[in-house]
């Protein structure tokens, strides 16, 4: 959420809003990013507003460069979230009053907002978290440790999930979670930190091999030749 002031309205769509849910791998544990207002121990996916002069997916790049510092992240849409009761105006009114903000200044902040939720997977040793202008902090949680969720934010990170699991091989072949080149260790790290489960070693090698989504490249060259293992890369998409 960007920089608030009463008349941001005026320059945004009204009832609209996005929220993002950002995916990093950290080598062993699967990741996202939350943030947690200041003064208030409420935390939330990183979101904001659409200008009225911007197209959807542009605001959401820019909440993401904000938050991360990237640019050209892979992002998908993957729901809208629009029930009755996301008209709950309590913790955004806790997080104005707590930031010295009246919240009748701020009425249309308190109203029924529509979120269409993203997410993306990057790469965790890329990032250097950024808080907005309201927050704290924001900073990477594992998944199944995530603090307590406003409103339906936790609703939203189990819906990412679940579409991130769906079709995970090319999901995870277009998105920047994994360096350019990996080994299929690193891989099935990724695999077994996103599905939440241990895969075996050779079941796993054959069925990413049989699937023609990777390149093989030279040897990683840690110890023995004959231990080294090889490196891959996701294959470019035409």
């Amino acid at each position: 959420m960007q920089k608030i002031s009463p008349s941001t309205v005026v320059d945004h769509l009204p009832h609209l809003a996005y929220d993002s849910v950002i995916f990093g791998f950290s080598g062993t544990q699967l990741k996202i990013l939350i943030m947690e207002y200041h003064n208030t121990s409420v935390f939330a996916l990183p979101g904001g507003f659409v200008q009225k002069n911007e197209h959807l997916n542009d605001a959401v790049r820019r909440g993401l460069k904000e938050r991360t510092g990237l640019d050209n992240i892979h992002l998908e849409q993957f729901y809208t979230f629009g029930d009755a009761d996301r008209n709950n105006a309590e913790p955004m009114r806790t997080i104005l009053l707590n930031n010295g903000l009246a919240p009748e200044k701020y009425a249309w902040m308190l109203e029924r907002f529509i979120s269409v939720a993203y997410y993306a997977l990057i790469n965790y040793k890329d990032v250097v978290p950024q808080p907005d202008a309201l927050s704290d902090s924001c900073r990477w949680y594992p998944v199944n440790a995530l603090p307590p969720l406003m409103m339906d934010h936790t609703r939203i990170v189990e819906k990412a999930l679940q579409t991130l699991r769906d079709n995970l091989d090319r999901k995870l072949a277009r998105g920047n979670m994994l360096p350019p080149k990996f080994t299929m260790k690193e891989l099935q790290q990724a695999y077994e930190a996103i599905l939440d489960t241990k895969l075996l070693r050779t079941t796993f090698q054959r069925r990413m091999l049989s699937l023609n989504l990777l390149e093989r490249h030279e040897k990683q060259f840690l110890g023995g030749a004959h231990k080294a293992p090889y490196l891959y890369s996701f294959k470019v998409e035409k």
